[in-house]
């Protein structure tokens, strides 16, 4: 029996574990969290209207019926295409297979020094560190009697258009507009600032140019101020420097800007291309090491006719990449090219306001924000979790009111190095 080890348990990761044939691969997953998590709802753990228990499921209550697979945690340190072995911070662990699906993580351009100053969404951990961080400078804002400073407390700059830039941008909006005067009769609205930069000349640059326009509008109703065709190019000292000469003062940069895949040591140079993503031929194979090592999501660039910079690093193709890869594996022979089929996209911004490009129609408004609610609470592993979202959103979306904005900072001592490894 061959033994498959994958690295990443995000979308693609899970889904070949689950579509794999148990009969006739062992299965190895490795990842550095013992959970499964959903990124499309980090942005709502950042701004305090859901926990990171509710969007997050653990691998072993997964995995406890499933013959012949098993979860491995560990932050991967090498990776050893001779000898078929993969290091990580505990072990070494051989394989036949080897699928990279461990996904993206940040890109800043060249700008070493952001990963130290700003703050991000793209993993639980970052979410609830930002979540923390917000919830400090409302605290601090309150409590502060100089309006200057406090106004400097409160300013929020969010760097990038996309979705996660529009969908946390537009929940800081929510909280100026309708939690300040409820929660912090001690802050006026006007206190808290909030800009989105976007490089581009347009918000959701994948996404139709209606929904760019009303994306652009629903954030301006939500006192966003929204600044195209800006690009930043230092943030030191709380000042952020852009690429026309100016400074100006934020106390919280959250970064969306950009992804890169995440970095795999030991790989071959020659197999990693444009933005750090592993090069794969039509069936998910890695070029140059076709029979051993294949790469699925977002870490995956597979370019083609219809997508020379390779598909988007969305939940779609690393789904459809993980189900054509797993029909491949189990057939014992790869006839089944990969072709990804667009089912569409969406960003929400707010309570009844959501953008939706679907089946080639676009809509927005109260229609596409129960779309977008649908959708997201289908794809949420665990009945419990479903149940539990569902019920916040419900109680959000009643009373604008959570008993969530909990500022929870860690204990410092005593100091588990190995947990960064």
């Amino acid at each position: 029996m061959e033994k498959v080890v994958i690295i990443g348990g995000g979308f693609a990761g899970l889904n070949l574990c689950k579509k794999l044939d148990p009969r006739k691969y062992e299965i190895c997953l490795v990842d550095r969290n013992n959970f499964h998590c959903f990124p499309p709802l980090f942005y709502q753990i950042a701004s305090s209207g859901l926990v990171p228990a509710n969007i997050c499921f653990p691998f072993r209550r997964e995995f406890k019926k499933k013959r012949n697979v098993s979860y491995h945690m560990g932050h991967v340190k090498n990776i050893d295409l001779a000898a078929r072995t993969v290091t990580t911070s505990y072990e070494t662990i051989t394989f036949d297979r080897l699928v990279l699906a461990a996904g993206a993580t940040n890109n800043y351009f060249g700008m070493k020094p952001l990963a130290e100053a700003t703050y991000g969404i793209k993993t639980v951990a970052e979410a609830s560190h930002t979540r923390d961080e917000i919830l400090d400078r409302l605290e601090r804002g309150a409590l502060c009697k100089d309006r200057e400073r406090r106004r400097q407390l409160l300013s929020f700059l969010v760097v990038g258009g996309g979705p996660s830039g529009v969908e946390i941008a537009g929940a800081l909006g929510e909280m100026k507009k309708y939690i300040l005067s409820k929660e912090y009769p001690e802050l006026e609205p006007d206190d808290m600032t909030i800009t989105l930069v976007e490089g581009t000349s347009e918000l959701l640059g994948a996404m139709s140019p209606k929904a760019r326009s009303k994306a652009l509008e629903g954030l301006r109703q939500l006192m966003v101020n929204v600044r195209l065709d800006t690009m930043m190019k230092d943030y030191t000292d709380k000042y952020v420097t852009f690429a026309d000469g100016s400074r100006e003062y934020y106390e919280t940069l959250i970064w969306t800007a950009g992804v890169c895949g995440e970095p795999m040591p030991g790989l071959p140079p020659e197999t990693v291309g444009r933005g750090g993503r592993v090069i794969v031929d039509e069936f998910n194979r890695v070029v140059g090491h076709e029979d051993i090592l294949m790469a699925i999501g977002d870490i995956a660039l597979m370019q083609t006719d219809g997508y020379p910079k390779g598909h988007p690093q969305m939940a779609q193709p690393a789904i459809q990449q993980a189900r054509n890869l797993a029909r491949n594996l189990n057939e014992g022979a790869f006839t089944h090219p990969f072709v990804y089929k667009n089912k569409g996209s969406m960003a929400t911004i707010g309570k009844n306001k959501a953008v939706a490009d679907i089946g080639g129609l676009s809509f927005g408004g109260f229609f596409a924000w129960l779309i977008w609610l649908a959708i997201h609470l289908i794809s949420i592993l665990g009945m419990r979790n479903k149940l539990s979202v569902l019920v916040n959103w419900f109680w959000n979306y009643m009373f604008y009111n959570t008993s969530l904005r909990l500022l929870l900072r860690p204990t410092k001592f005593p100091l588990r190095r190995h947990w960064a490894d």
